[in-house]
């Protein structure tokens, strides 16, 4: 076998993953949003969940990425784990739609791709327009790829040690290992059962051991959801586990009935394909997950519950304060929920800074040093997560993201910002009840319940801030912004109030100051309030003055 044809065959295998990689990216960042928030919104049970998963996995030709995509949502405790086995059943068909496509040998008109693809990318303004000429040019840089891997196999046949190697390759049990191996290793089905699908073509290798080696690809298919699922909670963790359980079970169902009725399933195959080896590598492995799917899906408890034995037991603290919830330890989940991820993380933030701050009015009030510490120590976690949620959004902002994502990675740097503020007014209060304590001070009942009013205010405009922004919705605008007016009215009103009282002499100097100190910070909380709940809307309000 010459050298020239090895090198042609890594070359149009380069062009091949080239191609799928640019024509996937390309879709999840001018569809990924979009398509992010139809399976969010439709995922209400396992039918539905599935017919979006077939959807979703059939527009961005990866079963890969639309099974970590589900995990990462059920990490972020957006959807449950039955309606992640929805979606990770449908995406099982979607991404058959790659070999589909493949079969029908659209190598010819590789080159018209190619120009448009070139067109679009380079002499087009508008971002999305690019990136749809981004997935054509994909899509022939892909299929140029297969027509050199096919025109060197044509080559192959000729090699007497390629025809014994892959004449001996017919034991199912190695057929379905050496399947799920590539497969693990490339991370793509969509790949190996393409370059099977070729392999058959040029009569490289039978169609008997061809179903065996798609029954391992689609084993080998699950290893990106659990290398995804290793930085994650557990039930991340189960819904990586319910694709492995979902491809081994349906892997051993199919096994059986080829074991029993290989050759009649092989002509039936042969007889929809037209006797095309291509089409009948490719109609297998739809029909195969289609059969796998109508199998299992009544079993969808069962095969969540069988997750729980694996992964048992609830979510543990594991003992540290500093530590993420939403956001991988160690990598993201995927590039299109990498800031639904950083938006829960930062919501998670919001309620600890929310929670302290009334912790360190309780504090202030009631003079308790165990809240004070306890104050210091929560504003430890918010001042970690302030730097790690930072770091991330470095990290993710250099990635290529879905376009509306990339646009709002700005607001959340401020929205950090923000947070972290409202933390620092925590500590503030905590400072002052310290003082309180050291220095003796007193507040009168008046001042204690302008404070408490004051607080009421803050925490409600808080509430809703923090749901406007986690939820990116309109509901409480107008409330946020009346609840802003009138705690700036309150603060200038109980300064007041409070300057009246110091001339009566009704409270100290040193109240005094802590008492005005308390009123100033919590109206600068209200201001960044307000600039949360605007982070990622169109129309921001102006921006309030740096403290």
């Amino acid at each position: 076998m010459e050298i020239s044809v090895i090198v042609s065959l890594m070359g149009g295998l380069g062009l091949f993953l080239l191609g799928m990689k640019q024509m996937s990216d390309g879709l999840e960042k001018a569809a990924g949003a979009k398509m992010r928030s139809i399976l969010e919104a439709v995922t209400t049970n396992q039918i539905m969940g599935t017919l979006v998963g077939i959807l979703f996995c059939a527009v961005i030709q990866s079963s890969s990425a639309t099974t970590v995509m589900a995990v990462s949502f059920v990490n972020a405790g957006m959807m449950n784990l039955y309606q992640a086995a929805g979606v990770i059943m449908g995406a099982n068909i979607g991404t058959t739609v790659t070999s589909q496509l493949v079969s029908f040998n659209l190598s010819a008109y590789a080159p018209v791709f190619l120009f448009l693809g070139v067109i679009l990318t380079q002499f087009v303004k508008n971002d999305r327009v690019k990136k749809i000429g981004e997935v054509i040019l994909g899509f022939g840089v892909l299929f140029m790829g297969l027509s050199v891997m096919s025109g060197s196999m044509a080559s192959l046949k000729d090699s007497p040690q390629i025809a014994e190697l892959l004449g001996g390759l017919t034991n199912p049990i190695l057929g379905t290992i050496v399947g799920t191996v590539i497969t693990a290793i490339i991370q793509s089905s969509s790949v190996t059962v393409s370059i099977l699908l070729l392999m058959a073509q040029q009569g490289l290798i039978e169609l008997p051991i061809c179903f065996y080696i798609i029954l391992g690809c689609n084993i080998g298919a699950c290893m990106s959801a659990l290398l995804a699922s290793l930085s994650g909670k557990k039930d991340a963790k189960r819904a990586a586990l319910i694709h492995l359980f979902f491809n081994i079970i349906g892997t051993i169902i199919i096994y059986l009935v080829l074991m029993a009725a290989g050759d009649l399933v092989l002509a039936v195959i042969m007889k929809i394909s037209g006797s095309d080896p291509g089409r009948c590598v490719a109609n297998a492995h739809t029909l195969f997950k289609i059969c796998q799917v109508l199998i299992l899906l009544p079993f969808t408890r069962g095969i969540v519950k069988l997750t729980y034995l694996a992964v048992p037991g609830e979510e543990q603290d594991t003992g540290t304060r500093f530590q993420l919830f939403y956001i991988g330890k160690t990598s993201m989940f995927s590039p299109t929920t990498a800031v639904i991820e950083a938006v829960r993380e930062l919501e998670h933030m919001g309620a600890l800074a929310y929670e302290n701050l009334n912790r360190g009015l309780e504090a202030l009030i009631d003079l308790d040093e165990g809240k004070i510490e306890k104050v210091y120590a929560t504003e430890k976690q918010i001042n970690f997560m302030n730097h790690a949620i930072t770091d991330y959004l470095v990290k993710i902002g250099q990635m290529t993201l879905p376009i509306d994502d990339s646009k709002s990675i700005g607001a959340l740097f401020h929205v950090v910002n923000d947070i972290e503020r409202i933390g620092d007014h925590a500590e503030n209060l905590a400072d002052s009840a310290k003082s309180r304590i050291t220095e003796n001070i007193s507040f009168s009942e008046d001042s204690l319940q302008e404070l408490r009013e004051m607080s009421a205010k803050v925490n409600k405009i808080l509430e809703y801030s923090i749901d406007m922004f986690a939820h990116s919705t309109k509901v409480h605008l107008q409330d946020i912004m009346d609840l802003e007016n009138e705690i700036d009215l309150m603060e200038r009103q109980f300064q007041k109030n409070h300057v009246e009282r110091l001339t009566k002499n009704e409270c100290s100097a040193a109240s005094g100051m802590v008492f005005s100190d308390v009123m100033s910070g919590f109206e600068r909380v209200a201001d960044h309030a307000t600039n949360i709940a605007y982070a990622l809307l169109a129309e921001a309000p102006e921006d309030e003055e740096e403290e």
